[in-house]
């Protein structure tokens, strides 16, 4: 039977007493939902919580110039301590809740997800999760590739459906530089064909593109996953975070890459799957496949974003290019109830007005941003 949550103030009892502090921690928080919780929630624009991206971890085993330069995430930088983290238990508290909110759609993120120990037992924890409906969630993770090879079947066995692996270009010296790292593309192909051979597929391949930079690695990553069964997703590089040095005349648009490939691969575009669905889809008239177009510079969907960010350490975010959270933890480890978690988190939703991407180039003054390595892509 599925849970209902009705969102209205509890009478005091026996277990008052030690929701004392939870009720402070919801009282102090934006918004506030005095419904009854049978899913969706809507936020200030309409537009439902599908969608949940939990970052496990703020670390990475990659310095990539947009993410996570090495200037600043250097030797001496000061991670996370593991006790500040959510623990298993307490992210898969805070999934249950959302499911029961709308969610549909958990994807695990970091920095590097597979970074934390003993991914896989969350991993299952989340994949027992039902909606209301009995049916199961949709959940996935996103990676840099590194470590997937050696953890795709664990990760499959624990429930996983999907993955989606970054890689920004087939050149060695290329991803070198782009990866600040000493990893070759061969560990990465190694660990998408692992992927899609245990049954983690399709397997989506993000590449953010870089005018000037890898531009001209576009063809060859199409051509190289064409009959693949992989799904290629070109990513406009994006502003986000405020440490990545982004130049709009670096931003090559969704048009001028499908105008690339188009030279070559004769392309058709593809009905979304869901509303809130971020790439635009198109297929290869020939039969080789699809591939993905992300434009949140040249084309943004802030009005059908669908999408909450779960931090390391429990706050809440409402958009990628966010510089606040709302804290979870402090209710997660305050007494709070389920109940109470969840009038916390629909009222955060049911105020949220985000839309970053639209307003970008309206905006006079810059803005402190959250740092991608920290809230995920």
């Amino acid at each position: 039977m599925s849970k209902v949550f009705y969102l209205t103030p509890e009478p005091a009892g026996a277990d008052a007493a030690a929701g004392n502090r939870a009720s402070e921690v919801v009282a102090s928080g934006q918004g506030a939902y005095t419904g009854t919780v049978e899913g969706p929630v809507l936020d200030a624009r309409r537009r439902p919580l599908h969608d949940l991206r939990i970052s496990v971890t703020d670390r990475c085993n990659f310095r990539c110039t947009y993410c996570m330069p090495r200037e600043v995430f250097g030797a001496d930088y000061e991670f996370m301590p593991h006790a500040s983290l959510l623990s298993f238990e307490e992210i898969t508290r805070v999934a249950s809740v959302a499911v029961q909110l709308g969610v549909r759609k958990i994807r695990l993120t970091g920095g590097e997800p597979l970074l934390r120990k003993d991914i896989q037992k969350l991993v299952a924890m989340l994949a027992a999760l039902r909606a209301p409906d009995g049916q199961p969630i949709d959940l996935t993770l996103t990676t840099n590739g590194t470590l997937l090879a050696r953890k795709a079947q664990a990760l499959k066995d624990a429930g996983l459906r999907r993955v989606t692996v970054s890689l920004d270009a087939l050149d060695d010296t290329l991803f070198e530089r782009m990866s600040d790292s000493r990893v070759s593309v061969s560990t990465v192909l190694a660990g998408i064909e692992e992927a899609g051979r245990v049954g983690l597929a399709p397997v989506k391949v993000n590449m953010v593109v870089r005018k000037g930079l890898n531009d001209q690695q576009i063809v060859p990553m199409a051509t190289h996953f064409r009959h693949s069964g992989h799904v290629l997703r070109f990513i406009e590089y994006m502003d986000v975070g405020s440490t990545n040095g982004w130049n709009l005349q670096e931003v090559l648009t969704g048009a001028a890459i499908l105008e690339r490939i188009g030279e070559h691969y004769q392309l058709e575009p593809v009905k979304s799957q869901y509303r809130g669905e971020v790439a635009g889809r198109y297929r290869y008239v020939d039969g080789a496949g699809e591939i993905g177009l992300i434009t949140s510079v040249s084309q943004p969907f802030c009005g059908d974003c669908t999408r909450a960010r779960l931090s390391p350490e429990g706050k809440l975010f409402m958009c990628l290019f966010a510089n606040m959270g709302h804290d979870i933890r402090e209710l997660l480890r305050n007494g709070g109830t389920d109940q109470q978690l969840a009038h916390r988190m629909a009222g955060i939703w049911q105020v949220r007005n985000d839309n970053y991407s639209e307003q970008r180039g309206k905006e006079t003054t810059q803005r402190q941003k959250i740092e991608m390595s920290y809230i995920g892509g």
